[in-house]
């Protein structure tokens, strides 16, 4: 892009570029995103594009639509031959990545090159930016240049020799630039810490086979530009390789929450904004990005700024995802802990825990070593677990009471995926249910199809809570079989999937709280205690069997055609034995 081109030219582009990118708009939508995002008059717009068009930013062409009406393009910032790199090409580049580590290599050394790459090729464009804009304020170019490098600029410190460029110009000693380069920059960027320093490049390049997968990674990426990549596409990118290597990581023990089980549960909990949202089991942040993208889809960016995020993971290794996976999507405003929730909870105020609007998680199933004696080791365990304690070989209902205390009383909603054999088992979890029960928080239960999850085929089951019901709600439980609610997965031949029209049926069967045969069903908590505090959603809405469909008149028809054709048969048989009977008769 030219030098001449003016820092207030520039600035608009760079405002439409971002709300259009290459796709068409027309003269409204240009006004509508400079006077929103610049507070420009509605009558400089004009002056703006006319601009733009003189410096080859911006084309005319027709409306295919109405050969009257004009419409606008961009020109990409870096010409035609170096477009800004899109979905397909993204996608594109990460499977050929995911092809040359396959299942030698863990893949957090992709997202740890692709996170590298990412905040690399910003910090250039950054310092280029920040280069015109105080050059045309009359600085000479050295003192420009010396100005654009400064911290202010940019959103990380990244000294030259740490940047991807230097990185990877000579194949030897790769690797312990990279190792070095990463800690260096954790240690410049305290927000970074236990983040891109959190594998070990040399231990990982130490055969000569993983050294050549490191090269080839590394060259890969450089082919591409990253500072131009919406976050919304860098984000699904990021997305897709722990959703590629998810089969594989779940034998080792690596939970995955498929995200149209996520995204059922986000539209049913509504979070909003000034709404805080919390997920203590929060693996690679995935139930809170979701989150903070449904108040942007409903409110905008800015809105969605306003909802304060919470999360805590147990495992170090998988909190590094998470952090990354929050700055890939440039969401800023977040809180992730390390340490076990169960026993030492990271969020508190006062003298307890810390409340949330939304509590959200996919804790694991059945996880072992939580008893009574465990349990009172931890923080707070008064507090978390007053409805009764767990058996050792399950900790469910231990995770659901740690979020139904960490649910504010007023606004408080909490939603969880649970193993489907905890509404119905007895001992202990039977007796923390049934006093859950007796408070009438207990709102919904979902029941999941089989063959969603990477690490399971059972079916799992959505539970909503709310501490506060509506008036007509008092007193009920919504049970839904969604059994049936699913699409062949596109990818896993042996997975299905929750598709848009499956997650939109099961959304309006909980806003509308009614009954739909074989499909949705409201029961009194008197029929639940009847029941032996069961919440087995098969014992409340069994899937409506398919009878076979009958034409009366089709069939009554077929029936006397049956009987006249006995009646012919019958005759001929008739014939046939006096025939034979005269033969008979003539012998003789």
């Amino acid at each position: 892009m030219s030098s001449d081109i003016p820092p207030w030219v520039l600035r608009r582009y760079e405002i439409l570029w971002d709300a259009f990118g290459d796709k068409p708009f027309r003269f409204k939508d240009a006004s509508s995103v400079l006077m929103e995002r610049n507070k420009d008059a509605w009558e400089q717009v004009p002056i703006f594009l006319s601009e733009l068009r003189k410096f080859g930013l911006l084309r005319v062409e027709s409306d295919v639509k109405d050969a009257r009406e004009e419409v606008y393009r961009l020109k990409s910032p870096k010409g035609e031959s170096e477009e800004s790199l899109g979905r397909g090409n993204l996608d594109a580049l990460l499977k050929k990545a995911a092809d040359l580590i396959r299942t030698r290599v863990d893949y957090k050394f992709i997202l740890i090159l692709l996170f590298l790459k990412r905040i690399s090729d910003k910090w250039d464009a950054e310092f280029q930016e920040a280069y015109r804009e105080v050059l045309a304020q009359g600085l000479s170019e050295e003192e420009a240049k010396a100005e654009a490098l400064r911290g202010e600029y940019h959103l990380f410190n990244l000294p030259e020799e740490f940047r991807w460029e230097s990185l990877r110009k000579d194949v030897n000693g790769l690797t312990e630039r990279l190792s070095k380069g990463l800690k260096e920059i954790a240690n410049l960027n305290p927000e970074l810490k236990d983040v891109v320093d959190s594998v070990d490049f040399v231990q990982f390049a130490g055969n000569r086979e993983n050294a050549e997968i490191l090269r080839q990674l590394v060259e890969l990426f450089s082919e591409k530009k990253l500072d131009n990549v919406s976050a919304d596409v860098l984000g699904d990118a990021y997305e897709w390789i722990l959703r590629y290597f998810a089969p594989t990581k779940a034998k080792e023990g690596e939970i995955y929450t498929p995200r149209e089980v996520i995204k059922l549960l986000i539209e049913i909990l509504d979070p909003k904004p000034l709404e805080s949202v919390y997920d203590p089991a929060c693996g690679s942040a995935g139930m809170l990005i979701s989150a903070f993208k449904h108040v942007e889809e409903k409110f905008g960016k800015e809105e969605a700024g306003k909802v304060f995020l919470f999360g805590q993971e147990a495992n170090q290794g998988i909190l590094a995802l998470a952090k990354m996976n929050m700055f890939i999507h440039d969401i800023r405003d977040v809180h992730l802990e390390l340490g076990d929730t169960l026993l030492y909870p990271k969020f508190k105020e006062a003298n307890g825990l810390k409340q949330f609007d939304v509590v959200v998680a996919n804790p694991p199933w059945n996880q072992d070593g939580y008893d009574e004696d465990v349990l009172k080791k931890g923080e707070f365990w008064k507090q978390r677990f007053g409805f009764g304690f767990v058996p050792k070989q399950s900790a469910d209902w231990a995770w659901i009471q740690h979020m139904l205390a960490s649910a504010k009383d007023d606004s408080g909603r909490v939603g969880v995926v649970v193993d489907n054999g905890c509404l119905f088992r007895g001992g202990k979890e039977k007796a923390v249910r049934s006093a859950i029960l007796e408070k009438d928080w207990v709102e919904c239960v979902i029941l999941l199809p089989e063959k969603l999850f990477y690490n399971t085929s059972a079916p799992g089951v959505i539970l909503i809570f709310r501490k506060n019901k509506p008036a007509e709600r008092k007193g009920k439980i919504l049970f839904i079989n969604a059994s049936k609610e699913f699409e062949q997965h596109p990818e896993v031949r042996k997975l299905n999937i929750l598709g848009e029209r499956n997650i939109a049926r099961i959304v309006e069967a909980y806003r509308r709280f009614s009954d739909e045969e074989g499909f949705v069903r409201v029961v009194s908590l008197d029929e639940v205690r009847s029941n032996d505090y069961s919440l087995n959603v098969t014992l409340y809405v069994m899937e409506e069997e398919e009878g076979e469909k009958i034409d009366i008149a089709r069939e009554w028809k077929e029936l006397k055609e049956l009987e006249k054709e006995k009646q012919s048969i019958a005759e001929k048989l008739e014939q046939y034995v006096s025939e034979i009977t005269r033969a008979l008769g003539g012998q003789a």
